[in-house]
């Protein structure tokens, strides 16, 4: 069963040789709280070589390897070796204590300040069990000296990184003689083991507590209940440490206390630090034995992610096939492209619309909805219509006075070419997102510009089709909507004709007339017929400017007066004048509806042919022509600081989880 110890320690040591985290959760005992820990720890090792002061004296973690091994001739029966010092062995307990202060201050700067990174120790002896704790920094609430001012939460944050893993367990050694409830170690592991399942305290300073009490009661879990219960240890006092007891009296001493005890002899054979030696490497191995399985897993697992994260990242660039290399970039980022605009990639995410899709959707529910809700008459008041009426009658009469109403739909065609082309770009900014590119960032610029530019080539001519055509005015009009403008096709099956009008006119008409208490107003029939002269009733009935003023000037016979130098279409409207209205407001309508129908068709066709599709089309051809012929293919593919010490990360990960597979592989 100590095989399995030993296996474990050999996985730290590749991790730790290796210089990489370890990303396996392996087994293992870490020691918490603020007193006493160096003295268990030396009583269980049996030798005096912890680093002892005020302040905070462990401030690296130390992962110590106990290895029982008995005594070989011609070897020192006890030594320690550091995994960072490789062959050396320290026969002298005390180099080992100033080798850690040494490699201490060579983490930390010489400060009082803490490092998360690891000593470890591995110590040999037939006077121990195989067993690995790690000894973590003991909490702090106030900075000492040059200690950095947050120096709490940093060893907070350091102990919570080792505890909390799943196979950790937690060893919180508290004194005996305060209160359990005010622990900081057992304080700490219930925030990561409130259940108390892979926590085992240990009481010191049994023989300090005031006579008459003991820790029976904690013992029996009737204060703070542990899974893994409590061990009571007796520690050298700072005296004996002073006076240079040695610990093999001290366990002597210890042994005797507890025997002697009252509320003690009893259990004596379950106290001490012997015993908890005992139960911490049956703890360790049944531990390890249970997780195995699981560890393997994991092994192989991370193994394979790493092997495929390599894969990605690639070889080094050299200059032997910068082209070959270049080429197979551009070809698969059309192909993914291409994929994107069809739905065809398994990469798309299946909660969010992508590529094409987006596309469709912008055609068909913002751009077509946009243009169905619109209303001609948003633009065009009635006495813009009547004004236009008269404005027509002085040249050849035309059948739709005002091609404003169509302008309308310009701003939507337009802005929908451009929502397209935004489109496109957030497929580029997609495809760009592989990890190819982050490989390469020179390449990825350049792609972009290119490929944007590729866009603008089509974007113009898409524009000129929506919108080339300029008016009198030099007003911008889409060429779709100056199509429709200049040729208003009136034999449209659904366009409806002048005689139809007509005859809903007069049927609506005739039923306002029908109703002389109904008032009408907006958009219905209005019969407001206008107060005319006798004597030249006939004359202004027969006057297409009839009711043009609603007070007629004093005129004086054969004198021909100036016209104003502002004309308004004012005063009431005739009857005739209403139904001319009428009639416009209905066939604008109906022929505007048509129009309408036209461009949801058109436009998005117009893009597609001359956007989309073409940028699709031409985007090898254009990348090929800025990228592949150019002579700074190199400068190119160019790696980014972060992918080649990546790459060196995961080379170095790979080969310690290769040599991991190979330890476990033997269990």
């Amino acid at each position: 069963m100590e095989s399995l110890i030993r296996t474990v320690n050999k996985l730290q040591d590749v991790f730790a040789t290796l210089g990489v985290g370890n990303p396996i959760d392996l087994p293992q005992i870490t020691v918490i709280g603020s007193s006493g820990k160096s003295s268990v720890l030396e009583n269980i090792v049996g030798r005096d070589f912890l680093p002892r002061g005020s302040g905070i004296v462990t401030r690296r973690p130390l992962v110590l390897q106990l290895i029982n091994r008995p005594v070989t001739e011609g070897e020192a029966e006890e030594w320690g070796e550091f995994l960072h010092k490789p062959g050396v062995k320290f026969t002298d307990f005390e180099k080992i204590r100033e080798e850690i202060v040494s490699d201490t201050d060579l983490k930390t700067g010489g400060t009082k300040g803490v490092s998360p990174i690891p000593i470890n120790l591995r110590v040999f002896s037939p006077n121990v069990l195989t067993l690995t704790l790690v000894d973590l920094p003991g909490l702090t609430k106030v900075p000492v000296g040059d200690q950095p001012k947050d120096i709490e939460r940093q060893i907070r944050d350091m102990i919570l990184k080792f505890i909390t893993k799943p196979n950790a367990i937690i060893l919180a050694v508290t004194a005996a003689n305060t209160d359990l409830a005010n622990s900081d170690g057992l304080k700490l592991a219930r925030e990561v083991d409130p259940d108390g399942l892979r926590t085992i305290g240990v009481l010191t300073k049994v023989d300090l507590m005031d006579p008459g009490t003991d820790v029976v009661d904690i013992l029996a879990g009737r204060v703070i209940p542990l899974r893994l219960g409590y061990v009571p240890v007796v520690n050298r006092g700072q005296k004996d440490i002073d006076s240079k007891k040695s610990i093999s009296h001290a366990l002597e001493h210890e042994k005797q206390f507890f025997e002697g005890h009252p509320a003690y002899s009893s259990k004596a054979q379950y106290c001490g630090t012997p015993f908890l030696a005992r139960k911490l490497n049956m703890i360790l191995m049944h531990h390890i034995r249970n997780t195995l399985p699981e560890i393997k897993a994991k092994i192989s697992a991370t193994l394979l992610k790493y092997q495929q994260e390599l894969a990605t990242l690639g070889d080094a660039i050299t200059e032997d096939s910068p082209n070959n290399i270049l080429l197979g970039i551009i070809t698969e980022f059309c192909t993914e492209y291409q994929n994107l605009l069809q739905g065809n990639t398994a990469d798309l995410a299946t909660n969010e619309l992508n590529g094409g899709a987006r596309i469709a959707f912008v055609f068909h529910e913002i751009f077509a909805q946009a243009v169905a809700v619109m209303d001609p008459f948003d633009q065009i008041k009635e006495v813009d219509i009547r004004t236009l009426l008269y404005n027509s009658s002085g040249s050849s009469p035309a059948l739709f006075v005002a091609t404003s109403a169509f302008e309308l739909l310009e701003d939507p065609s337009l802005k929908c070419v451009s929502m397209i082309f935004e489109e496109l770009v957030r497929m580029l900014n997609q495809v760009l997102g592989k990890p190819i590119f982050k490989r390469f960032p020179e390449l990825k610029e350049k792609f972009y510009s290119s490929v944007i530019g590729l866009y603008r080539k089509g974007l113009d001519p898409t524009n000129k089709l929506v919108s080339q055509l300029v008016d009198p005015t030099n007003k911008l009009v889409s060429q779709l909507v100056a199509a429709e403008s200049c040729y208003i096709n009136t034999g449209h099956p659904d366009f409806i004709n002048g005689h139809k009008a007509m005859a809903i006119i007069n049927e609506k008409l005739g039923l306002i007339k029908s109703e002389p208490n109904v008032h009408s107003s907006g958009s219905n029939l209005k019969t407001s017929v206008p107060t005319v002269n006798p004597v030249s009733s006939t004359q202004e009935e027969t006057s297409f400017f009839g009711s043009f003023f609603s007070k007629k000037p004093t005129r004086k016979p054969g004198v021909l007066e100036q016209p104003p130098q502002v004309l308004k279409a004012t005063g009431s409207i005739s009857e005739r004048e209403l139904i001319e209205i009428e009639v416009i407001k209905l066939l604008l309508t109906s022929y505007y509806n048509i129009v309408k129908r036209t461009i949801i068709d058109m436009v998005p066709k117009a893009t597609m042919l001359n956007l989309v599709y073409f940028s699709r089309d031409e985007l090898q051809k254009q990348l090929l022509a800025d990228l592949y012929n150019t002579e700074k293919v190199m400068e190119l593919l160019k790696e980014s600081d972060e992918t080649i010490e990546r790459r060196k990360e995961c080379k170095k990960m790979i080969e310690a989880l290769q040599k991991a597979e190979e330890i476990v592989s033997t269990i």
